[in-house]
C-alpha cells in the first residue's frame, strides 16, 4: 500500500521482504553469473522499486539511518551508503538534521498506471496496467458530440449531477440488466476512482472502518488509506468468496463502508454468485454498513456463465451504492464514471463535490452517450480482442512458466497469478532490467504482503503478450542462480 508521511524502520523493513536480488545492471549485462553488487546498492535499489510500484508515495520521511539498519541487520556504513545512492540518482532529498524524504527524480514522471516512471521508456513493455486502447468509432463518437455542444455553451457548464441526457443513458443501461433506475439516481463523476472518493468524502468519517478485500484494486485501497479510515481486510480464497465467512466478517467488523468488486474482480478475476449477492445488502443493513460496488469490469464478460444480477437488485433499504465507468470497456482517456444509489444520496454527493470539482465536462459526458449508443459493437469488439490475448497469455505462461499457478478468468482484464516462490517484488524489479514492468502482489494487499503473486493484464497485444512472458520466465531463471543471504526477519507491527 501507498504509505503518506512518516514510515518507522520496521515498517519500511517489513515492506521490504526479501530485497536482496539481482542488482541493477545495464542491458548487455545479462546471463548467469553476473555480479549481484554491493549490498547498499541493492538495498537502494529495493527502496526504489517500492517507490515505482506505489507503495512508499512521494513525500514520504524514512526512518534514520541507525533505525533502518538496526532493523535490516545491517551495519549503519550500508545504509548511509544506500540513502547517499538514493540521494544521487534524486530519489530522496534530505535536511541536515530534519530528516529524508522520498521525491521524484529528474527524468521521470507520474506514469499511466499512477506510478513513476522513466520519461523514455518508450520500448518497455508496460503490464502495469489494465487498460485498452481507444475503441474503434471513438472519433466519431466525437464528432457526434461536438454537434450537440451548440445547445450547452449558452449556459455556465457546470452541472454537478452530470448531464440528463447521461443520466438517463446510464439509467436506461442499468433497467435492461433487470435494476430499475430513475435518472436522479444516476450522478455523473470524473471516473469510477472519483467516485469512490466522492462516497468516502460523504459516508466516512477518520477512524471509522472500512472493509475490502484483500487482494484488492490499489486506488481503492489508497483513497480509503487517505480518508484516514480504519482498513478491515477480508482474505478472498482461490476460488473467491465464501459465504459464511464474507457475511460473518461484515457482521463482525461492523464497518461504516465495504468496498467491493463483485463482477471480475480486479485483480483476480472472480464472479460473485448470485446466492451470496442476495444475502449481503442485508447483512450489511443489520449491522449499518454502506456496501460500495465497483461495477468497472461489468461489461467484460468474456465467456462462461452469464453476469448475475446487480448487488443492488437485492437491496430493500438502500445500503448498496453502485459505482461504474466508461474507463474499462472504453477508453481511460474519457474520464467518465457514475455512482447509482438512492435519490437521496446523489444528491448530497453532488452537493458535496461542488468543493471539490464542480461537475464532469460537458463535451466528454456527450462523447460519452454517443459511445454508450455504439455499446453493442463496441463491447463485442472488446470482447473479441481480449479473449484472443487472454488465451494467448494463457499459453504462453503454460509454456514458459508451467509452475506458475492460477484460474483462467471467464471476464475482466487480467490474470492473477500465484508464483512458485514468494518473489513478487524482487522479481518485478528484475524484469524490469529486462524492459518489462509488472505490478507486484503487494501492491494489491491491504497488509503488503502477496509476495506470491502477480498481477498480469491481457490489455496488450499477443505479440507483445509472449515476448513479456519469455522474459518474466528469463527473470525467474536469474533469480534462483542468485541465491540470497536469509536475513532477520523484522518485528510484525501492529
Amino acid at each position: 500500500m501507498a504509505l503518506a508521511g512518516s514510515v518507522r524502520g520496521t515498517q519500511l523493513a517489513r515492506l521490504l521482504g526479501g530485497w536482496q536480488g539481482p542488482a541493477r545492471r545495464p542491458a548487455a549485462a545479462s546471463g548467469p553469473g553476473r555480479a549481484r553488487g554491493p549490498e547498499y546498492a541493492q538495498l537502494a535499489a529495493a527502496v526504489r522499486s517500492l517507490l515505482t510500484d506505489g507503495r512508499l508515495s512521494l513525500g514520504v520521511r524514512l526512518p534514520a539511518e541507525r533505525e533502518l539498519a538496526q532493523a535490516l541487520g545491517l551495519s549503519r556504513t550500508t545504509v548511509t551508503a544506500a540513502y547517499r545512492t538514493l540521494r544521487e540518482s534524486g530519489h530522496l532529498t534530505s535536511r541536515r538534521g530534519a530528516g529524508s524524504w522520498t521525491a521524484l527524480p529528474g527524468g521521470h514522471r507520474v506514469g499511466t498506471s499512477g506510478l513513476w516512471a522513466p520519461i523514455e521508456d518508450d520500448d518497455v513493455i508496460d503490464l502495469g496496467q489494465a487498460a485498452l486502447p481507444a475503441p474503434v468509432g471513438l472519433t466519431d463518437a466525437v464528432a457526434a458530440a461536438a454537434e450537440d455542444l451548440p445547445p450547452y455553451l449558452t449556459g455556465s457548464g457546470y452541472h454537478p449531477m452530470g448531464l440528463g441526457v447521461l443520466r438517463e443513458a446510464v439509467a436506461r443501461e442499468y433497467t435492461r440488466r433487470g435494476l430499475a433506475t430513475l435518472p436522479d439516481q444516476i450522478m455523473i463523476t470524473s471516473g469510477v476512482s472519483h467516485a469512490l472518493d466522492l462516497v468516502l468524502r460523504l459516508l466516512v468519517a477518520p477512524g471509522q472502518r472500512v472493509l475490502l478485500e484483500t487482494p484488492t484494486y490499489p486506488n481503492a485501497l489508497t483513497a480509503v488509506i487517505a480518508s484516514r479510515a480504519r482498513v478491515i481486510g477480508y482474505a478472498l480464497g482461490d476460488t473467491g468468496w465464501d459465504d459464511d465467512l464474507l457475511l460473518s466478517t461484515v457482521r463482525d467488523a461492523r464497518a461504516r463502508l465495504a468496498y467491493l468488486i463483485p463482477d471480475y474482480h480486479n485483480p483476480t478475476g472472480h464472479l460473485m454468485e448470485t446466492a451470496l449477492r442476495a444475502r449481503l445488502p442485508a447483512a450489511a443493513h443489520a449491522v449499518g454498513t454502506d456496501v460500495v460496488v465497483d461495477e468497472s469490469f461489468a461489461d467484460l464478460r468474456l465467456d462462461g456463465p452469464p453476469l448475475p444480477p446487480a448487488v443492488a437488485t437485492f437491496d430493500r433499504a438502500a445500503r448498496v451504492l453502485t459505482i461504474g465507468g466508461m474507463s474499462k470497456p472504453y477508453w481511460g482517456g474519457l474520464r467518465i464514471g457514475w455512482v447509482r444509489a438512492a435519490t437521496s444520496i446523489t444528491a448530497r454527493l453532488a452537493a458535496a463535490r461542488v468543493a471539490v470539482d464542480m461537475s464532469s465536462p460537458v463535451l466528454d459526458q456527450l462523447v460519452a452517450v454517443h459511445l454508450m449508443g455504439m455499446r453493442e459493437q463496441v463491447v463485442a469488439a472488446r470482447r473479441a480482442e481480449l479473449v484472443a490475448r487472454r488465451d494467448t497469455l494463457v499459453a504462453a505462461l503454460r509454456t514458459h512458466l508451467p509452475q506458475w499457478r492460477f484460474v483462467v478468468p471467464h471476464g475482466g482484464l487480467c490474470l492473477w497469478v500465484e508464483l512458485d516462490a514468494p518473489v513478487s517484488t524482487v522479481l518485478a524489479r528484475a524484469v524490469e532490467e529486462l524492459g518489462v514492468r509488472v505490478a507486484p502482489g503487494p501492491r494489491f494487499g491491504v497488509d503488503g504482503t502477496m509476495e506470491r503473486f502477480l498481477r498480469l493484464p491481457y490489455t496488450l497485444s499477443e505479440v507483445e503478450l509472449v515476448e513479456a512472458v519469455r522474459r518474466l520466465a528469463q527473470a525467474r531463471e536469474e533469480l534462483d542462480r542468485a541465491p540470497v543471504r536469509p536475513l532477520r526477519a523484522p518485528a510484525i507491527v501492529a
